[in-house]
């Protein structure tokens, strides 16, 4: 079963097949969220997915940043990154013909926590070039 459709503005149709979210600062207990933070942040969603998936390849989507403070406090200006951290596998046609299908797990943050689809989703998921980074695979 899918639980959301997204065309790639390369013209392929992709299907989620599982997602998971997350708030993007959970658990930061001190301290505010910077560029430093942020790095962190975006590898650690990163490594979680690969280590959940260590046989399918992983792409990051890079997030916007916005710095709504021009002040800067010990750690540099404030800089967030949008609230909803997600992981999704994502698959598609193959790109080989003799194989079933293609799949690539995505990272990627967004404001609120709806799952993508159609021409509402985020113009960097729609950006994915899938050609490069999904894998076939045989069923």
């Amino acid at each position: 079963m899918s639980l959301g459709r997204i065309v790639l503005t390369s013209g392929r149709s992709i299907r989620l097949t599982e997602l998971r979210m997350s708030s993007t600062y959970a658990g930061m207990l001190e301290g505010y969220p910077c560029q430093r933070v942020n790095d962190r942040k975006i590898d650690w969603f990163q490594r979680l997915a690969e280590r959940a998936y260590p046989s399918l390849p992983v792409h990051c989507v890079p997030p916007s940043r916005e710095h709504p403070d021009e002040s800067a406090g010990a750690f540099g200006p404030v800089e967030v990154l949008p609230a909803v951290a997600c992981v999704g596998v994502f698959d598609s046609m193959a790109l080989d013909p003799a194989m079933d299908g293609s799949t690539l797990v995505v990272t990627w943050f967004q404001p609120a926590p709806v799952v993508p689809a159609g021409e509402d989703a985020d113009p960097g998921l729609r950006g994915i070039r899938w050609e490069e980074l999904a894998q076939d695979y045989e069923l």
